[in-house]
């Protein structure tokens, strides 16, 4: 009976592992998550969007679209656990990944300067739900960029 516990923690463990190095290591695709936003509702404002997706839209008031995603992309940038995927200001449209600290699970944050305004949708990529992480790094964001 021991021995069968002891194989059924093992197998528990390598479950464990496998799916961690899984998350941490699937590839990232930029054809799927370099997009354009979708980022409904009133500007200026974080909208939570199902489950694990939020959005954001900032209308030219705010500033610059073009402006605005260059000040973006450094505040990324400077976000912990943080990279580039895909997309630079000249193209008008960057994806960024952040990823989870213990789990490292992935998630997409694009944003694409239009004429009417900077659009900003963050997603996850495992799961049914956030916990509200994606709108809460929207909301973090865009204080840092606005310096409110």
């Amino acid at each position: 009976m021991r021995r069968m516990a002891g194989y059924l923690a093992l197998g528990l463990l390598v479950a464990v592992v496998a799916f961690a190095l899984y998350v941490r290591l699937a590839p990232s695709d930029p054809g799927r998550w370099n997009v354009a936003p979708v980022a409904d509702g009133p500007t200026g404002e974080v909208v939570v969007a199902g489950l694990n997706s939020a959005t954001l839209r900032l209308g030219p008031e705010a500033g610059a679209p073009a402006e605005l995603l260059a000040r973006l992309d450094a505040v990324a940038l400077a976000t912990p656990r943080t990279t580039r995927l895909a997309g630079s200001v000249a193209e008008g449209r960057i994806t960024w990944i952040t990823r989870s600290a213990l789990w490292g699970f992935p998630d997409y944050t694009t944003a694409e300067a239009r004429a009417d305004g900077l659009y900003i949708q963050a997603r996850s990529r495992f799961g049914q739900g956030d916990m509200g992480v994606n709108a809460a790094r929207l909301r973090d964001w865009q204080s840092r960029l606005l310096g409110s």
